[in-house]
């Protein structure tokens, strides 16, 4: 999966419950779609063998396949601009 990767990032949510998620759906195929949810307080954050950004919350956990040396990337840029 890592080698067929080019400028796209997957994600995952894992929440303990339903209650903490909201989903929006259109009704129309092609349209934007929206989930929210609250991972609670972040307890930490770790680059899961150096290629998946994982935030743990006291409700659930973000996983994002973005590499460290990336995110750093995208740090670097924000305090650039």
């Amino acid at each position: 999966m890592m080698n067929n990767r080019v400028n796209e990032h997957a994600f995952s949510i894992e929440l303990d419950s339903k209650r903490h998620l909201s989903l929006e759906q259109p009704k129309d195929v092609d349209g934007p779609v929206l989930v929210e949810g609250t991972l609670g307080r972040l307890l930490s954050k770790e680059f899961v063998e150096g290629a998946m950004l994982e935030l743990k919350g006291t409700r659930g956990v973000l996983r994002l396949d973005i590499t460290e040396s990336e995110w750093n990337n995208l740090v670097r840029m924000e305090v650039d601009v």
